[in-house]
């Protein structure tokens, strides 16, 4: 505690006090300058009465009308007359202090006793302010290269995440009562029963659409019932199983993903690894198994929907006859253009569970990493289903199929 020794009155810079009428609310703050004060020899701020966070706004506006204009003036916080001082107002004026030491002024408290300097001492109110330090700039080929660096561990950590499931793949067909077969059928509930309506929904959009928009082509040459071939052929071959790939990733994918990923943050897996319960087996076998088994089916379902929305646009604006459409509809598909729409949607399942579970396994960062890698598994799902469509036409192409 210092003793002040101003040569004459001092001269109050500002003061501000609340009712009296409320002794729980009352503080009083005045700033003078004593430049011959040994202690400080600069801006005195007197603190007194009794300050509790339920009047931190009145204390906020206060303590800074009475602080002079100058932030770099040198300020002495005397608070040998605070009666009661809580948590919140201490840290009002802490944060004062911080403020005016990081424009250049030197700050100190002093006078606290008691419990004001033990509430002071808590809050490391003597202590300097940590300037965070300033984020290096990094130039656009740094930013290019720390992304391609995050992609390869992202690729790394799945290819890792693949190995460790072909051997638990390789344990469930050694041993197979050690699969969680309980939990397939559930997941196969949810994953194709309650998604045959949106699946119907858009693959008759999708082929009614197209049927509508060859026609006007169509029609122009009189080969209006053609219509037909192009609707099954596109349907069977490319965007049933497709389509189907896209909204089952957009809505399981994105689910196994933040279950996954919400277990991984509340520390779940790590409880069942401790009651010696592998993860992938348990958890990311059953959900992959259920994609591979419900995608044929909802393909097969998308297929015979979406061939309904062409016969749609051909019986109303094209004066085609149902039995007419329908066997042109024969006519056009053979049974490899169904099976090679099928094969592709179980590769699609089978992509879309182990890319959505790795990302869901990966989750670090609480509820914005779920969120994060939940993001992260639907983009990758959607690429991967590119990537594999184009190579099954590839391949399909090479072999004459």
């Amino acid at each position: 505690m210092y003793e002040r020794r101003p040569s004459g009155p001092e001269p109050a810079v500002s003061s501000s006090e609340t009712p009296r009428g409320d002794p729980a609310q009352a503080f009083h703050i005045t700033c003078a300058v004593t430049d011959t004060d040994p202690a400080c020899g600069a801006a005195v701020v007197s603190v007194a009465g009794t300050l509790t966070f339920t009047n931190g706004a009145a204390l906020w506006e206060t303590l800074h009308a009475a602080l002079p204009g100058d932030p770099q003036t040198a300020l002495c916080f005397d608070l040998s007359a605070v009666d009661v001082i809580d948590g919140g107002a201490m840290a009002l004026l802490v944060q004062t202090k911080w403020d005016r030491e990081t424009a250049g002024a030197r700050c100190e408290f002093v006078g606290a006793s008691g419990a004001t300097a033990q509430l002071l001492e808590l809050l490391d109110g003597d202590a300097s302010p940590t300037v965070p330090p300033a984020r290096p700039h990094v130039g656009y080929f740094g930013q290019l290269g720390n992304r391609t660096l995050a992609t390869l561990r992202e690729v790394q950590l799945f290819l890792a995440f693949l190995g460790s499931m072909v051997l638990e793949v390789g344990g469930v067909l050694r041993r197979p009562r050690t699969a969680n077969w309980k939990d397939v059928a559930p997941v196969m509930t949810r994953t194709g029963v309650d998604a045959v309506p949106i699946i119907v929904l858009i693959t008759f959009l999708i082929g009614f659409v197209m049927a509508f928009q060859s026609a006007v082509q169509l029609k122009q040459f009189g080969a209006n019932i053609y219509v037909a071939d192009l609707v099954a052929l596109s349907i069977t071959r490319e965007l049933g199983p497709l389509m189907v790939a896209i909204v089952v990733s957009g809505r399981s994918g994105a689910a196994f993903a933040a279950e996954l990923g919400t277990m991984k943050v509340s520390e779940e897996i790590d409880a069942l690894r401790t009651m010696g319960i592998g993860p992938l087996r348990f958890l990311v076998f059953p959900r992959v198994l259920a994609l591979f088994l419900v995608m044929p089916v909802l393909t097969l379902i998308g297929d015979v929907v979406g061939i309904l929305g062409g016969l749609v646009v051909g019986v109303v604006n094209l004066d085609i006859t149902v039995v007419g459409y329908l066997h042109q509809t024969q006519r056009a598909l053979d049974v490899w253009d169904v099976f090679q729409g099928l094969i592709k949607a179980s590769v699609f399942g089978l992509a879309i569970g182990l890319i959505s579970c790795s990302q869901g396994l990966i989750t670090t960062g609480g509820a914005e990493g779920v969120g994060r890698r939940t993001t992260a598994a639907v983009v990758a799902s959607l690429f991967t289903l590119i990537l594999l469509d184009a190579a099954f036409a590839i391949t399909l192409h090479e072999l004459g199929l």
